[in-house]
């Protein structure tokens, strides 16, 4: 396959790393892996965005982590102060969960609340909302997307990767209507293959979340 594909397929892919047990030399691998293939960014835990910004110094992959996850809490004070810890450790993306049982019960006043204290005290850094699109049905989702995008967020995300499914294409289609062409849609959970990797871009997606990034590009390099 064409190096420009596999450079650009390279670029919408968040090699990820959540596993709780995982340790510092795991990260320095994922870093490694990231730097070798080109990868959008690292996506890991708060607790090593620290090791992973050193091991990309002056490279073009960039760090970025979670908030409020993987439960989607809703803490806002909390989420401020860990927002305000990755951010002066360099991370430039964030990915959080909104808050779960306040869009279960209706209250999306204080769903919106939620994002758009992030996406103000964020510094223009990119925000991803996930979604947890397992838990909610069509008009669910529709009016979540709806949410995110009044927040003025940057991105909507399928899911977690810890909950009962992940990306389905079906899902990445509705929110893809929901928020338009140009924002953006993050496709994460499951996606394990190239094939994978296709069917949710065809599907909607301009981001993609996986731990199986390298064995992805691998396939690529074998095809």
């Amino acid at each position: 396959m064409e190096n420009s594909v596999k450079k650009k397929i390279a670029g919408l892919i968040d090699h990820t790393l959540l596993r709780p047990d995982s340790t510092d030399k795991d990260h320095i691998q994922l870093c490694k892996e990231a730097r070798g293939y080109g990868f959008r960014t690292v996506c890991v835990n708060p607790d090593f965005v620290d090791i992973c910004i050193q091991e990309l110094e002056n490279t073009s992959t960039e760090v970025c982590t979670v908030i409020d996850f993987p439960e989607g809490l809703g803490d806002i004070e909390r989420n401020l102060d860990d927002l305000n810890m990755v951010i002066n450790q360099g991370a430039m993306e964030i990915d959080m969960v909104m808050n779960i049982n306040a869009f279960r019960s209706k209250q999306y006043e204080e769903v919106s609340k939620g994002i758009y204290s992030i996406v103000e005290a964020a510094g223009g850094r990119i925000i991803k909302v996930i979604l947890e699109t397992c838990y909610w049905n069509d008009n669910e989702i529709e009016i979540a997307c709806e949410i995110v995008k009044s927040a003025k967020a940057q991105f909507v995300k399928t899911s977690t990767g810890f909950s009962e499914h992940g990306a389905k294409t079906s899902h990445i289609k509705i929110m893809r209507n929901s928020v338009g062409d140009l924002f953006g849609v993050k496709a994460s959970g499951g996606i394990q293959t190239f094939d994978d990797v296709l069917k949710m871009i065809q599907a909607g997606a301009n981001r993609i979340g996986t731990s199986s990034g390298t064995k992805i590009i691998q396939e690529i390099n074998a095809s």
